[in-house]
Parts: structure tokens; sequence; C-alpha cells
């Protein structure tokens, strides 16, 4: 018996040994590093399915770990393809989320700033330089969202994966590759992918990585190394970079930084795919075209490929083992979040804002919050892990980073009118159980000076709630920021002053909204003359207004910038209550010197819609609508009335003017902006508007303010432009229309923003 027992186990080794067929060759197949023209291996890998060749091990860098771990973890090739073409995919690999997801509430209000700095109060001298060109919040949360449950469902093994998987990243204080063959899968994939300065690196077990193609971006090392298959199949869309160049800062940081790969298989047995492509680095708005490229290389290899196996696996079976994988994978459903990064007072911030006590919360809940979260301007970045615990739901693993204490910021707008303003801003971030932001900040130009300081404290409860209070001083001199070109007339002399205090109670209204209720003092005074005739020596009218108001607002926005918007909707509503009273002394060229004074109380009502349509080609067509109604009573003089009044100013030129004729209590108006893209970030806009007052403000011989009949006067403003979004701001060239005045033309040029401190009358 014992003999024969031998004889038995030595003709089984025997027979694996010399008979293969009868299990069939292992393939492993590896995938390059190449940023987007790796979407061709999703083109190879169809090829490969649709003709039975089997892949039983996969090795991946940066791209191609990304695509090599979605075939590992059962998606189809076409699932892959509908994927990457979604625009979804298109957020991601640009780093902005998705509209739906954008939290308006947490928004800074908008400023004229064009570029930030970033301190920490213990070490000021250390500015904290960025890291990354777009951001991976959208990136890192679908990538959890995607891998986490095949993760789980492996027992964070990747050799348990429905097709054994490795990747590697780069450990660049080591100055050599990392493997990944278990753990988060979503980690190991991240790693691979962080293409340095485009990518933020993350830190594993206390290393910071990078790119797995800056040592290693072909593995076929690691396949040979760790699966020993019988035949390997590699593709690979790009090669060593060559020599760097005296006078290219590009390619000699590209040679400081990448090795030179060996792009062969390491195996007797092994054929190369080589798609051809070429496309720039991240440029992922063709992928169809490398999809196919991908496809069409594989399929001239196929015969090959077939030719070194003794039989074919039928594609039934991969389906199965597909569907057999898919159905392990426990769904993503958390009852807990660990915060590592934060104290014990900011990780209380971090879960009131994501999980309710006691409440398990489903990706699709979790989505939306993680969003908020991420929007809040004290945190400055998160990265996220799923982890499965023993009942079956997930942990939620969140590695968190504070924002600088201190942020300062610098802007403004340069023109060839002596509108010219500087801006100088700072803000000091607290993140506690109450996140607490002190905000401070400074115009100085010829037209505009301001200075404001306020406050914001963010409450996390179930509904959250911000407290707002604010300072803020103001000052037009419409005087100084004349036509100097355009008019042969003295202009006019008014000089708006405004000092307030504020204090604003928000919530949110879904996810691009949100309400507001307000109240605060203000003392506005006005100098002014009522005429164009008067002398150095002659004083101005001087009109001063204290009064207190209460608001109620709602406003909605997803515009995409914050000037020269091309996409999404601004929507607005305002209502406002005023009581205060006016003194009015005259001035020496007054028809009326006596001094006057009343008390004024009125209602108003305001309305603001802005919003783009898709584009059609190259056009993209914007709709604009503002009403305004008041009960606002007249003040002493015509020009008192109308400094107070609303006025209509559609056009960034338009808000550096005051053009009495816009000015009015009572106004509709409408108007058309049409946006055409001439190539990336140039734009030729062309925008047209007409107001109806319901009754324009005239004034008497008297100087005093009457009404004019309903309806009768229309106003027209337009405005040509050819705009060029810059990384820090717009440079816009412009020909103005203002219709009713002597010169209704006029040319503008201006780099920057064109945004003021909120008014008191607004």
């Amino acid at each position: 018996m014992r003999k024969a027992a031998l004889k038995l186990f030595f003709l089984a080794i025997t027979f694996l040994l010399f008979i293969p067929g009868i299990y069939g060759q292992k393939t492993g197949l590896v995938l390059s590093g190449g940023g987007a023209s790796g979407i061709a291996h999703i083109g190879v890998i169809k090829a490969l399915e649709e003709n039975n060749i089997p892949i039983d091990y996969i090795t991946g860098t940066s791209i191609g770990a990304f695509v090599g771990a979605l075939y590992a973890i059962g998606y189809t090739p076409q699932q892959m393809e509908q994927l990457v073409q979604s625009e979804k995919f298109k957020t991601l690999v640009s780093g902005q989320i998705d509209s739906k997801y954008v939290f308006y509430f947490k928004n800074k209000e908008d400023n004229a700033s064009w570029i930030t700095f970033k301190l920490s109060l213990d070490s000021l001298i250390e500015p904290s330089l960025p890291t990354n060109i777009i951001s991976p919040i959208p990136m890192d949360l679908s990538l959890m969202e995607m891998l986490a449950p095949s993760a789980a469902a492996a027992g964070y093994n990747f050799d348990s994966l429905m097709i054994p998987f490795r990747c590697v990243a780069s450990d660049i204080e080591a100055k050599k590759s990392v493997v990944f063959n278990s753990g988060s899968l979503s980690e190991a994939v991240r790693a691979s992918l962080t293409y340095p300065f485009y990518l933020k690196p993350i830190n594993i077990n206390g290393k910071l990585l990078f790119d797995g193609g800056l040592y290693n971006n072909f593995p076929s090392n690691v396949m040979y190394e760790d699966f020993y298959p019988d035949f390997i199949i590699g593709s690979n869309v790009t090669g060593n970079a060559p020599p760097p160049k005296e006078d290219d800062i590009m390619s000699q940081i590209r040679s400081m930084l990448v090795s030179k790969t060996n792009y062969n298989v390491i195996c007797e047995n092994g054929i190369i795919i080589e798609p051809k492509v070429d496309v720039a680095l991240f440029d992922f708005d063709n992928t169809q075209a490398l999809i196919d490229s991908g496809y069409s290389a594989a399929i001239r290899q196929i015969t090959r490929i077939k030719n070194c196996y003794p039989n074919e696996r039928e594609i039934v079976d991969i389906a199965k083992k597909r569907n057999d994988f898919i159905s392990k994978q426990p769904k993503l459903l958390f009852d807990e979040v660990k915060v590592r990064g934060l104290n014990e007072s900011q990780t209380s911030y971090v879960k009131k804002t994501l999980f309710p006590k006691g409440k398990q919360v489903g990706i699709d809940k979790l989505r939306d919050d993680y969003y908020k979260l991420a929007a809040d301007e004290r945190i400055k970045s998160i990265f996220p892990d799923a982890v499965k615990k023993p009942n079956g739901l997930y942990t939620l693993n969140l590695n968190i980073k504070k924002e600088k204490d201190l942020l300062t910021y610098f802007g403004g707008n340069f023109s060839n009118r002596p509108i010219s303003t500087g801006f100088v801003g700072f803000k000091y971030n607290y993140l506690g159980k109450i996140a607490t932001t002190i905000a401070g900040n400074t115009y100085f130009g010829k037209l505009y000076t301001s200075a404001q300081i306020k406050a914001r404290f963010d409450f996390p409860f179930r509904v959250p709630f911000f407290i707002e209070p604010n300072l803020t001083y103001n000052r037009w001199d419409f005087f100084k920021s004349r036509y100097v070109f355009f008019e042969d007339v003295k202009p006019a002399y008014l000089i708006q002053r405004e000092e307030f205090g504020e204090i604003y109670i928000g919530i949110p209204a879904k996810n691009k909204g949100k309400f507001m209720l307000g109240t605060g003092y203000v003392n506005n005074v006005n100098s002014y003359y009522q005429t164009e005739i008067y002398a150095e020596a002659d004083t101005a009218d001087r009109t001063s207004f204290s009064f207190a108001n209460t608001s109620f607002s709602y406003e909605y926005n997803n515009l995409n910038r914050k000037q020269y918007a091309s996409e999404g909707t601004y929507f607005s509503i305002k209502s406002k209550y005023v009581q205060g009273e006016e003194f009015t002394n005259p001035g020496t060229t007054a028809i009326d010197k006596k001094n006057f004074r009343a008390v004024h109380e009125w209602f108003q009502f305001r309305f603001n819609f802005e919003s783009y349509y898709k584009r059609r080609g190259t056009l993209r067509l914007g709709v604009y609508a503002e009403m305004v109604y008041s009960t606002q009573p007249f003040f002493q003089n015509y020009t008192a009335t109308k400094l107070v009044s609303p006025g209509f100013q559609p056009t960034p030129e338009s808000q550096t003017l005051f053009i009495e004729n816009y000015h009015t209590h009572k106004f509709f108006s409408t108007g058309l902006k049409n946006v055409i893209n001439i190539r990336k970030n140039l734009e030729l806009r062309i925008d047209g508007f007409i107001a109806l007052p319901y009754q324009s403000i005239h004034k008497d011989v008297n100087l005093k303010p009457y009404y004019g009949d309903i309806f009768v006067t229309k106003h027209y403003i337009g405005m040509a432009g050819l705009v060029y979004h810059t990384p820090v701001g717009p440079a816009c060239i412009s020909i103005n229309y203002y219709d009713k005045l002597s010169n209704p033309l006029s040319f503008m040029f201006h780099f920057g923003y064109i945004i003021f401190n909120k008014s008191a009358f607004n």
C-alpha cells in the first residue's frame, strides 16, 4: 500500500509538471504609466477579453494601476469605457467638484484677491506654497467609493481580488519603489497615481508616496517576482524621456525626478502591445480615441498571443468569476468615523458635520456631507478610507489637515481709467467645536477706498448655521475717477461715504443656496454740488443719513467665476426695511440755503437673476434680469435723492460710474450675455441690457425731485469685450455703451477684479 501511494504521488507530480494544458498557462498583464495615454489600456483589455485571452494577474503603475485595479475588482471593459467618457470622470481628473455638491453656504464672500499666502502663527517666516495643481478631494472620495467594497470582499489581500493585483508607488525619501499587495486598495491606487505637483502626495505608514512611474513605470519585474506567470502581455503607452535641455526647465526637473525604466517583459514568453497615442499628459478630452488606439494595437497582436496558448478559456467563466466576486462586495454603510490629525474639539466639529448621533450613514448621504466638510475654508485637506468591521458596517477613517492659521490676500484691479484699486486682506482661522474665522481687508484707489473687519462663527448642528458680524467703511469718489479722455465738460463732484455695522444669521438652503437674516446701523454721508459751475472756494452740499435696517435674503449661486462667468446660475431675492434720519446742510452753490431734517422709512425688494445655458459649438448664451421695488421717499433735493436710490449697473465698468439717469426707486431690467469661446480661457463677450423705470426721477428749476410719467423711459447699456482668464484674474478690453449721454461710448482695459465690499444700500 505504501509503495502504491508513493507511486501515485510521483505520477501526480509528473502530471502537473508536464501537462500544463489541463490548467492552462498563467498570464500576467502589465500596464504602464503615461498619464492620459494610459486610457488606451482599456482598449487593450477589451480586445483581450473579446478574444478569450485569459488574464490571471495584473500589475500597473499610475494610470495603469487605476485601469488595472478596476478590471481586477470586476469592472467590464464596457463599464470602464463608460466611466472614462463620463462627465464625472472629467471632473475627477481636473480636480473639480460636481456642481451639485458645491456647498455655497460655506463659500467666502467674493473679493478682488488674486493670490493667497498661507502662514502658520508658529512659523510666520515659512509661507505654505501649493504642492498640487488640482484638488484631490473628488478623486480621493471616488476612489474610496469604487474600490473599498472590493478590498473588503478580498479581506484586504490583493491576491484575493477577482484577479490578483499589484501596483507600485514611489518613496522619494528612500528613492525606491513601494509595491502594494495588501491593505487599502484605494490608498494604493491613489499613491500610484500621485504625479508630482499635479496631485497632493499621501502618507502611508509614515512614507510620503508619489507616482509609481518615478522609479518603475512598467512593473514587469513585479509581475515576474510576485506571480511568476508563464506568459506576460505588456501594454505600454510611454517611454523614457529624452535628455534634458539647457533652456528647458521642465525637462531638467523630469530628469532629476524620474528614473529610466526598462519597458521589456522580464520573461522568455511575452508580448508588448504599444498603442499609438499622442496626447498631452493630462489631456482626457478624447478618451474614445485613446481606447480605440489600444483596441487596434491589441487586435494586431491577437494571432501571436493566441498561438502561445494550447487552449482558450471560455468567456462565460470570466463573467461568472466577475459576478461571483461582485456579489461578495459589502455595500458602503458607515456607523463610525475616526479622525487623525485634529485635536478633540476639532474632531468633534468634523463628527457633527458628518454623522448624526446613533445613525448609520450610506454613501449617498456621506458624499453630500463630505463635500460640505471639504468646502469649509478651515479644512486644508481630507483623505478618506473605509474599513469593514466584523459587524458588516464600515468605519470611515479620515486623515485631515486643518488650514493654516493665517491667510493673506493680494489683488485688485489695474485699468486705463483712473479706477485702479489695490486690495490686501487677511484671515485668521480657528477650528474647534465652533469654527471661527476673523477676516479683514482694505481697498485703496482714486475711485474707491474701503476697510472691513468681520467674524464668522459656524455651528455644526443638524441644521448648520452661522453668525457673522461686520464693520465696514466705504468711500467712492466719482470726481477723481472721471473720464478725462471723453468729457469736455467739468465732471460732477460726488463723494459718497458710509460707515456701518451689521450682523447676519445664515442657514443653508440645500447645497447651492442660503437664507440670511440681518440687521445693522449705518451712517451715510454724501458730499456733492448740484451744479457744474462752482469755484475752488465754494463748499459742497452735504447730506447725512443715519439709519437702521433689517433684511431677509435668499441666494442661490453656482456660477463658475466671480466675474465674467460663463456657466451656472445666480439667483437672489432680498427684502429690506429702512428707518432713519436725513440731515442736509446746503453748500454755497445751493438754491435752498436752509438746513433740512426729516425722518424717512421705506421697504425695498430686489431680485437678481443670471444664468448661462449649455454651449452650442463655441457659443454660450446667458440671460440677465433685475428688478427693484422701493417705497423710498424723496430727500431734500434731486442729487441727494439720486445718491441713495438703487442703480442699474449690470456691467463691471458701470459699477465704477455714477450715471444719474440709471438711478430710480422702481425699475425692471433684462439682458442677454453672449459668450463666444475663441480658445481655452479666451472669450468674446457681447452683452446688451435694457432697463424700464416705472417712473424716472427728474428735477425742477429749484433742483427738487419729482416723478415722471409711468413707463415712458427706456435705458440701454451694452458691452463688447475680449476677456482672457489668467490664473490670477481676468484681463479685459471692452467697448461700452451708455444711452442718453453726450458721449455714449467708452473704451476700457482692466486686469483684475472690479469687485467691492458690499454697500449698506445693497
